[in-house]
C-alpha cells in the first residue's frame, strides 16, 4: 500500500490501517481485520485490556471522551515483527477525564507505540504517552515550566 509517495511494508500499513482507519473514524468494526481474537493491549489512557470486546469499549470511551479525536502518525520504524512509532493524539475534551471536567479545547499529547505482530494481525500493543503533557494542556498548564531544570 502507498501513503503519500512512500510504499508501506504489509505491517506498516496494519499500523496506518489502525490508526487513521479504525481510531480516526471509530470504526471498531475494522478491530477484528487488525488483531488476533485475544490480543493484549496496554494504552497510556487506561488499564490493561484483552480481546476484541474490551477494546472497543475502550475506543468508544475514548472518542467520547476526545471529540473529533484523531492520530497523526509522525514516524514508524519497523524491525522483524515490530513496528515502533512517534504519533500525535489530539481532539476536543468533552468529557471528563484523569478527573478533569470537560474543557471543550483542543488537547494533544505524543505517543510511542509499539506493535508486536504474529503473521498479519497483531498480537500485542502496548503504547507510552506523554500523559503529564496531556493533564497540562487539560489544565491549561501548557505554558507552566517543568519541576526539572538545569543548574545555572
Amino acid at each position: 500500500m502507498s501513503s503519500g509517495k512512500t510504499t508501506l511494508s504489509p505491517q506498516k500499513e496494519v499500523v496506518r490501517k489502525f490508526y487513521k482507519d479504525m481510531w480516526d473514524n471509530a470504526d471498531t468494526a475494522l478491530i477484528p481485520t487488525i488483531f488476533h481474537h485475544d490480543f493484549t493491549f496496554r494504552g497510556s489512557l487506561g488499564p490493561l485490556l484483552v480481546g476484541h470486546a474490551q477494546f472497543a469499549e475502550y475506543v468508544a470511551w475514548v472518542t467520547q471522551s476526545i471529540g473529533e479525536y484523531t492520530t497523526d502518525i509522525l514516524q514508524m520504524v519497523e524491525e522483524d515483527n515490530k513496528v515502533f512509532g512517534q504519533v500525535r493524539f489530539h481532539g476536543i475534551h468533552r468529557r471528563t477525564v484523569f478527573g478533569i471536567e470537560p474543557t471543550n479545547r483542543h488537547i494533544e499529547w505524543k505517543g510511542a507505540p509499539l506493535f508486536t505482530f504474529d503473521g498479519s494481525k497483531v498480537r500485542d500493543l502496548w503504547v507510552l504517552g506523554d500523559i503529564y503533557g496531556l493533564v497540562s494542556r487539560m489544565k491549561n498548564a501548557k505554558d507552566t515550566p517543568p519541576e526539572f531544570s538545569l543548574a545555572s
